[in-house]
């Protein structure tokens, strides 16, 4: 199935053409029409008529939200990445703002109706058609992710049931009988949890597939959670910004809607590509259709997110734009001996099979320095079901092998005693994160 098979299924060539036409195209929209670019380009002597292909757009300096902030107000007088005039914005957003001030982004109804396009794609390729009925547990307000799903239902045939949240009451789902949901891995662990207290078997319910969004995750998280339900679970990547790539039912990667949204993948100095296969960090640039206007237009924006490339070649499922693994947080990802590792590797050794016998899958870890120069000590905080029937050895032996199962170096330092890891067993509702407000960081450096 598909949402929009001629172009979900262009041969590459095609494909790469239909790149190129709209990278010339967008780049010459925004020194016409964004206020930032237009002196971007005259202050960096770029010659907007030799920017023509992928390659090309390397030679373009990166921005990153840092640049947005100090161009807009109060560093500025006005909102220079703007590039429509204010009749024509349809909506505004802003990002949480959680590393300083919220970075503003403007919405025209075109720029709605291409998020709603790579939304209902996703949609499509995770099975979902006319007649299913969907509860949205993303939040509905300045972020964009819930308007853009309940946009997309309604392309693609769908009923939204618009919560908002993942505590919504039982008869949502004997009266409704949806058919999926949409939210986080620990928000719809916690559903099924709450569910079966209430007399309702997950497996057995109306839905059949979940879609996870918002946050990357470790595989051992989803299988948990596919196992609660009895379901698929499909993985989604958004932004304000516009990445929103989806799994489809291959299950193999995230399709990249490479006609609406560039995505280059750089190495840690952001000077050039990596191949495929290699980690890189995710750099977007929108691509707007010829004709069309823009919102908010990025060119070369540093998402300060890392990714692969698993593929160019055609998906099992006939869908031929690229596909990328599931993307981490730059930002959550930490070096001790000179090894990195991010809060997935964390989550993988809380969400061992064993372990789910003992823990609701909540956890956060913290980072702390030791007593001795260069030592670390890592505490690991897992909410238990039963605290005095946790088996301690079990769930500790279990996170340390998968932790270090491809960290040798970590291991080395570990056993050297540069690197400790401490564990705390919390009850019910006891860890720290349950006493702030937002998005949880489960991951926290405190060196």
């Amino acid at each position: 199935m598909f949402f929009n098979e001629r172009i979900e299924t262009m041969s590459r060539g095609n494909l790469n053409d239909l790149i190129e036409e709209r990278i010339q195209y967008t780049v010459k929209y925004a020194n016409e029409h964004s206020p930032f670019y237009k002196k971007w380009f005259n202050e960096h002597g770029i010659t907007i008529s030799d920017i023509r292909t992928h390659e090309d757009l390397k030679e373009l300096p990166i921005i990153s939200g840092k640049t947005i902030r100090e161009h807009q107000p109060p560093e500025s007088s006005d909102f220079e990445f703007r590039s429509v005039d204010w009749r024509e914005i349809f909506t505004l957003h802003e990002t949480s703002g959680t590393s300083g001030t919220p970075k503003a982004f403007f919405l025209s109804w075109q720029d709605w109706e291409r998020y709603a396009e790579k939304y209902a794609r996703s949609f499509v390729s995770q099975g979902f058609g006319p007649g299913d009925k969907v509860v949205v547990c993303a939040s509905y307000g300045m972020n964009v992710g819930a308007n853009t799903m309940t946009l997309a239902a309604r392309e693609v045939g769908m009923t939204i049931i618009p919560i908002g949240k993942c505590t919504f009451p039982s008869r949502i789902i004997r009266n409704y009988q949806p058919t999926g949901i949409v939210g986080s891995v620990f928000k719809l662990v916690g559903l099924a949890r709450q569910l079966k207290n209430d007399h309702i078997s997950p497996p057995e319910s109306s839905i059949k597939r979940l879609v996870v969004g918002g946050e990357s995750f470790a595989e051992e998280s989803r299988a948990y959670l596919a196992e609660l339900w009895g379901c698929d679970v499909y993985n989604t990547y958004g932004s304000t910004e516009g990445t929103m790539c989806g799994e489809c039912t291959d299950m193999s990667g995230l399709h990249v809607p490479e006609d609406v949204v560039h995505l280059d993948l750089y190495d840690p100095q952001l000077k050039n590509f990596v191949h495929d296969g290699e980690c890189g960090r995710i750099v977007l640039t929108t691509l707007l259709p010829v004709g069309e206007k823009c919102g908010t237009l990025l060119l070369n924006y540093d998402t300060e997110d890392t990714t692969a490339v698993v593929t160019r070649e055609q998906c099992g499922c006939g869908r031929t734009h690229m596909k990328i693994l599931n993307p981490q947080r730059e930002s959550e990802t930490f070096w001790i001996a000179e090894t990195p590792f991010n809060r997935v590797d964390v989550e993988r050794g809380v969400f061992q099979r064993e372990n789910m016998e003992y823990l609701t899958g909540e956890y956060e870890a913290f980072l702390y320095g030791g007593d001795d120069e260069g030592e670390t000590i890592m505490r690991v905080s897992v909410e238990c079901l039963d605290r005095e029937m946790c088996d301690r050895k079990v769930v500790e032996e279990n996170f340390l092998r998968t932790f270090f199962k491809y960290k040798p170096f970590l291991e080395e330092a570990y056993a050297e005693g540069m690197f400790k890891i401490v564990f705390n067993f919390a009850s019910l509702r006891d860890l720290e994160l349950n006493r702030i407000k937002g998005r949880p960081k489960r991951l926290v450096d405190r060196r």
